[in-house]
């Protein structure tokens, strides 16, 4: 079983992201129970506007969506940005849209038997909304969303310091990040093998 973080900040590397500093504490967790787990930060890639799998010469998305074919255990990790999620979260997920009508030689959907979940964080409200509106893509897609399948961060109304820079609230947000890993890694083990045969 592996688990693959996307992490969507809209900093290329090696900038200091903060989004990715909580989405490792639900990847460590899900390590520790000895799942493989790979990062990507999907703002490394050329990934084209397009909605299929491949927009042709010069695309990064490829070499992004072999890593997503190869986990079961898939988290979207982004910044929030006026209340939204980060623009290359959305490009991301409209990649992903090409998964809708993929199969495998079985008819059966390429998300069944997958669990996603999310990890936000941002110096502003609007947490709740950008989990629900990453998790309504993913189900749409086929994954799996367990309950509670999700941690975020964030300093409150307005803004102010980020992730890195404010302690406050911390504990809350690794706590939840944890239970959010053993949820995904509970329904993952649940599932596994579950449309194969």
């Amino acid at each position: 079983m592996k688990a693959l973080t996307i992490n969507c900040t809209l900093k290329a590397s090696p900038a200091t992201s903060n989004t990715e500093a909580l989405a490792t504490v639900v990847a460590d967790e899900i390590q520790q129970a000895g799942v493989e787990t790979d990062l990507v930060r999907a703002v490394d890639h050329n990934i084209l506007p397009g909605v299929s799998n491949d927009e042709g010469e010069g695309d990064g998305w490829p070499a992004v969506l072999d890593r997503v074919r190869a986990a079961q255990i898939l988290i979207i990790a982004t910044p929030t940005w006026l209340g939204q999620p980060s623009s290359v979260a959305k490009r991301v997920l409209e990649r992903m849209d090409a998964l809708i009508s993929e199969t495998d030689d079985e008819g059966v959907p390429f998300a069944y038997g997958r669990v996603a979940g999310v990890v936000v964080t941002g110096n502003e409200d609007g947490a709740h909304h950008v989990i629900s509106e990453i998790s309504g893509s993913l189900i749409d897609i086929g994954y799996t969303i367990p309950g509670q399948a999700w941690t975020y961060w964030n300093r409150g109304p307005g803004p102010g310091d980020d992730y890195l820079s404010n302690e406050a609230g911390h504990d809350w947000s690794h706590e939840t990040g944890k239970t959010a890993a053993r949820n995904l890694l509970t329904a993952a083990r649940s599932l596994e093998g579950a449309w194969s045969g």
